[in-house]
Parts: C-alpha cells; structure tokens; sequence
C-alpha cells in the first residue's frame, strides 16, 4: 500500500517536513508495510526552499547576499532533486539513510528555488527601521544570481514576506540592469522605493543573458495590481512601516516607474494582475526577467510532481495549522485533496485545529490535535508527537474501513 504524505507546515510551531514525518512515524505504526512518499508542500511563503529541496531530494545552497537596508547578510537557496517518486522502505521513519528516494534518479539541480524573504524578508529589519521608502530588493537579486551560477534551467521563486517596495529595481540592479537619472549618472546601487523618483533611464543591455534562457516562476497568491486602491503602496506599504504620507510618496514614485517600463521597455505592469505583491517585486520580475507569475499551490505542486505520485497512491495525508473556512480558498490541503481527488484517491486532513466552518467536504476523514483537553498551546508544545498519534488512528480507522 502506497500512501502520499504531503502537509502545509504548521505555522509557529513545526515546518512541514517534520510534520512529513512526524505523520510518517504514526502511519508507520499503523501499517508497518506501508510504501510512504514524503511530499512536504508550501505555498512559495516562508518554508519554500525546505519544503521542495525535501519533497525531491535535493540540497541547499548558502548564497552570499545584502539584506533590505544593504548588510551583508548569508541566505539560502534550494536546488531541487528528481526524486519525483520518492518512497520511504517499508519500516523506515525520516528523511535520511533507508527513508530517501529508492528510484535511483538522484539529485538533479536543474530546477532552483528561491525564497525572496531569506535575503529582503520583513524580518530581517528591526521594527524601529522599517520603512520602505529606504529598503531595497537588491539582495533579492543576488539570490537569483546563484540560481544561474549553479547551473538552474528553471527557477521557481516565492515571493511572500518582503520588506520592500521598490518594483524590484533594486533586484534589477543586481541583475545588470543600469538606471540613470536626468543627468545620465547612474543612480545609487541598491536602489528603494523613494529612490525610484530618480530614474529617467532604464538600460537593460548589461543584463545578465543567462535569464533569456531561463524559464523563471513565480509563486503569487495575491492580485494586487502595481497602482491604485489595491495597489502595492496602498495595501502592503503600511505593513512594511510605511506611514500615510509614505504611502503618497511610494504610489507616486511606482507611478513613474510604470510609465518608463512602458515607454522604454515597452512592458504595461500597471494594471498586471499580481504585479504589487511583495511591493511590485511581481511586476519587476515580469519587466526585467520575463517571468510569469502563477498561484503558488499549484505551481508548487507541479514542481514537485505531486499528480504523478498521487496517481499510483492508495491514500493521502495532508495537513495545516488551522482547517477554517479560509483553507477552501487555495491552502494547501485543499489543493492536495483536489489533485487527491482526480486521482481517485482519498485524503485525510489532520490540522492543529478545525474550526466549525472548514471544509470537510473535501476529506475521507479529518482529525485535529485540539481537543479532548488538548488546548492550542498544549498542540503546538507536543505537535510532533500528537501528529504521530492522530496519523496513527486515522489509519487503522481506514484500514478498519476498507476490511
């Protein structure tokens, strides 16, 4: 019996390859002769790179990059393996020895994946010295230069959590991309958001040529346009320090960068669905690096092969923080379920908590850490162990069931 382990992390708690196994270690007990595949997910959020780098045997590379405010700083990128049909040796718990991939595929560094918020993340920069008006993207780019110098066809980033709204001028910098003020002086390396009034010229012939031959993929859950009400100043400027008049500052300089990408490139990002996530770094990576920006469960699960190794499971298992009725919109075990789903393979969801509103609907059975006088603090001190437990009923109810 194969079954297809593949949970969100746990926020605030554990990531979701130890989830992976922790539900693996339960399953196991269940039903010792158990093919398992570890498919740990993410959504291109926080946990990205460790999730596929997991899911596909491969590895992680240490980059050297600057933070928001310029630092030099160590960040991490993943080169993804093609174990696309990983299985754990029946009796196996982990992810290392016996329990990797038995296919014999190995590590194949073709694909790379990055996580933007490991070089310019929000929490990098101190609460006191969050402003966006002064941030930059450029570490950003440095993490994309890896990918390229470690040989990566495709690149898959992630976009969530950024400190910046710059349009990705500043990753663009990082990437060979020259731009020049009104007297023809290249502008200050490292370029923000307010920096952006600067620009009158954008070169792009010193552009690294590697990205041409590269197909580049964005994991974006948000449609947020550059401009406007719905905009990347407007919704994401003040959750990055940006006070009311920085948010008039941030529009108007964003404005002006729309106008020259369209005269001088000529790229339309103003009304480019997605184009202000992560403080327009969206648009930039569309109008610099000839990305296409897609909803992050599905390209996450396309990266990792998930439908093929569903296709020949006898049962899935998925997992998140807090099953509510916000999963229903595109969280990870609804996605899981669904690609389960087509399969004809049904799932089991076994989430921190469950609220009344989930969706249960998309569930052979569900089973929550919470409860019988498990409080929230108690599921997350004891989450490895109680998800081991859960898994373990779960399965011996289904085994029950299918007898």
């Amino acid at each position: 019996m194969k079954i297809v382990i593949a949970p969100d992390s746990f926020k605030e708690s554990i990531s979701a390859a130890r989830v992976a196994e922790a539900i693996a270690e339960g399953v196991l007990a269940a039903c010792p002769t158990a093919q398992l595949d570890l498919c740990p997910m993410a959504d291109g959020g926080e946990g990205t790179v460790d999730a596929l780098v997991v899911a596909t045997g491969g590895k992680v590379l240490s980059v050297d990059t600057f933070d928001p405010l310029g630092q030099e700083i160590r960040a991490r990128i993943g080169l993804l393996g093609q174990k696309h049909t990983a299985a754990m040796l029946p009796g196996a718990v982990g992810l290392s020895g016996a329990a990797m991939a038995v296919d014999g595929e190995g590590y194949g560094g073709h694909i790379a994946v990055v996580e933007m918020a490991s070089a310019i993340g929000l929490g990098l920069v101190r609460p006191d010295r969050r402003n966006p008006l002064r941030t930059t993207s450029y570490g950003a780019g440095r993490l994309i230069l890896a990918a390229l110098d470690a040989g990566a066809t495709e690149i898959v980033i992630g976009l969530g959590g950024s400190s910046t709204v710059d349009g990705g001028c500043g990753m663009a910098q990082a990437l060979g991309v020259d731009f020049r003020d009104a007297d023809g002086e290249e502008c200050v390396c490292g370029l923000s958001g307010d920096g952006l009034g600067q620009i009158a010229e954008i070169d792009t012939r010193s552009i690294d040529p590697r990205l041409a031959q590269v197909r580049i993929r964005v994991a974006c859950d948000v449609t947020n346009p550059l401009l406007g009400p719905q905009g990347a100043a407007a919704i994401f400027g003040p959750q990055k320090g940006a006070s009311e008049e920085d948010v008039v500052v941030l529009e108007s300089r964003l404005t002006h960068l729309a106008a020259l990408l369209q005269e001088q490139l000529g790229c339309e990002v103003e009304s480019l669905s997605g184009g202000g996530a992560a403080g327009g770094l969206g648009a930039g990576l569309v109008a610099f690096c000839g990305a296409t920006l897609e909803p992050g469960g599905p390209l996450i699960a396309d990266t990792i092969d998930l439908p093929r190794r569903l296709a020949t499971a006898d049962l899935c298992i998925t997992g998140e923080g807090r099953l509510d009725g916000q999963s229903a919109f595109g969280k990870v075990p609804i996605r899981v379920a669904d690609i389960a789903g087509r399969a004809g393979v049904p799932t089991i969801c076994i989430a921190g908590d469950i609220a009344d509103d989930a969706p249960l609907e998309h569930f052979a059975a569900t089973a929550s850490l919470v409860g019988d006088g498990i409080t929230t603090a108690d599921a997350i001190a004891g989450a490895t162990t109680l998800l081991a437990d859960r898994a373990k009923t779960c399965v011996e109810q289904w085994l029950s069931e299918q007898a």
